[in-house]
């Protein structure tokens, strides 16, 4: 099987995009329906790419598996927004390495503070969310769901390597 391809999101990934996001909310019974609140998806590179923000999709085998983004709220914080993983695809890491991605891009853009919102029935995407240090900072309600809504600070470059240092038994310079 081949790797997860992580890359930026391209005008032609756009049907692409479309179906991994219905999909995916369809899987676990929270997707609202196709309304305006979903404008963004046909304006990717207004909304998120010119914008001060970021679009990634994961390509297996030439295929768009999987999405997410950046959405710049101001100066420092960022939502994580539109993270997405084909249903047939799931547990394989994917929604993980585009977290990931997502995180390091936003510390290479100068944001300090990440937020991020789910609902209260995709419990994989809570325990991804927890697993990499967010943390629950209140909860709403948006039409039938329970909104949950994470934070997290950005770890800077340098932190990070230092961290992996000091977790390999290496000492930061």
């Amino acid at each position: 099987m081949s790797d997860l391809v992580i890359r930026r999101y391209r005008d032609a990934d756009h049907d692409a995009v479309w179906h991994v996001h219905n999909a995916a909310l369809n899987a676990v019974d929270a997707h609202g329906g196709n309304g305006p609140w979903d404008d963004d998806l046909h304006a990717i590179p207004t909304v998120y790419l010119e914008a001060g923000g970021e679009f990634l999709v994961g390509e297996l085998d030439g295929r768009v598996v999987a999405m997410g983004a950046l959405a710049r709220l101001d100066d420092e914080t960022v939502e994580v927004t539109r993270m997405r993983v084909h249903p047939d695809l799931w547990r394989r890491g994917f929604g993980r390495a585009i977290l990931e991605r997502l995180e390091a891009r936003a510390a290479e853009l100068g944001y300090r503070h990440l937020r991020l919102e789910t609902t209260a029935g995709q419990t994989a995407a809570q325990a991804l969310y927890r697993a990499h240090g967010y943390r629950e900072t209140g909860r709403y309600r948006w039409r039938r769901f329970e909104v949950l809504v994470f934070d997290k600070r950005v770890e800077s470059h340098k932190s990070r390597v230092q961290s992996q240092q000091s977790n390999s038994g290496h000492r930061a310079p």
